[in-house]
């Protein structure tokens, strides 16, 4: 690949992350989600002046009730998006085997369309035609705009999302857990991992650090604001 390259006289000068290996969205969205979540849940609870054993408790069934939730719905979604995916691949493979020169033309003329001289458009369809695989996963992309080898896993999805959904719940749970008694203690660990989260998720997106943390701190601090507004409402004292 190297030498191909050397010959046409250009050399690879960057590479591009993973985006579409079902890993990231889950895992970026399962740690907000449980960070913002949780805490907002903690500080409702807390805001209804309830003790800390209390707190704790409410934070540990979010944490359990949250990231079991997010698991499946990440499983359910993605494995849907993949049936889905398929059915449309079995329509497209039997064009293939029974439509062969009309399926042909069209990938031709999707060559055209994009500024490919007709007859050079018509050789390139033909020779990529010839292997069903290939012609299978060209149509793919070019009508579908999915890779048949590249979709993404619905255990991988549900297994990082039920993960980072975890870690980002426990974090403001932690210093209840250690003996803390006021919600401030775990407001601070919340705020600073709020900022922390949306800075890290800039290294996957065009935007700037300080933009997505402080992004991501107004979000979750305003969710965990009106929860403690709705808590402190009820005034529900509990032993």
């Amino acid at each position: 690949m190297a030498e191909a390259t050397e010959a046409l006289g250009g050399e690879i000068h960057h590479e591009h992350r993973d985006v579409s290996g079902g890993w990231l969205r889950p895992t970026v969205f399962g740690m907000m989600d449980g960070l913002v979540s949780n805490f907002a849940l903690i500080a409702g609870v807390a805001g209804a002046s309830a003790s800390a054993s209390s707190v704790s408790l409410a934070g540990l069934a979010g944490l359990v009730g949250g990231a079991f939730s997010m698991a499946t719905g990440e499983y359910v979604s993605v494995q849907s998006q993949n049936e889905s995916a398929q059915s449309e691949l079995d329509v497209e493979r039997h064009e293939l085997e029974h439509n062969a020169a009309a399926e042909q033309r069209e990938l031709a003329q999707t060559y055209v369309a994009r500024g490919v001289d007709p007859r050079l458009a018509d050789e390139v369809a033909r020779q990529l035609s010839r292997d069903p695989d290939q012609a299978l996963r060209i149509h793919a992309q070019e009508e579908l705009g999915i890779d048949p080898h590249l979709l993404p896993s619905p255990w991988v999805a549900a297994g990082s999302s039920l993960l980072s959904f975890s870690v980002g719940a426990f974090l403001p749970l932690l210093p209840y857990l250690l003996g803390a008694t006021s919600l401030w203690v775990s407001g601070v660990l919340a705020v600073a991992m709020l900022f922390s989260s949306g800075a890290i998720t800039s290294r996957f997106t065009s935007r700037d650090w300080l933009y997505s943390g402080l992004r991501q701190l107004l979000l979750g601090a305003l969710a965990a604001a009106v929860t403690y507004g709705v808590g402190s409402l009820f005034h529900a004292t509990t032993g």
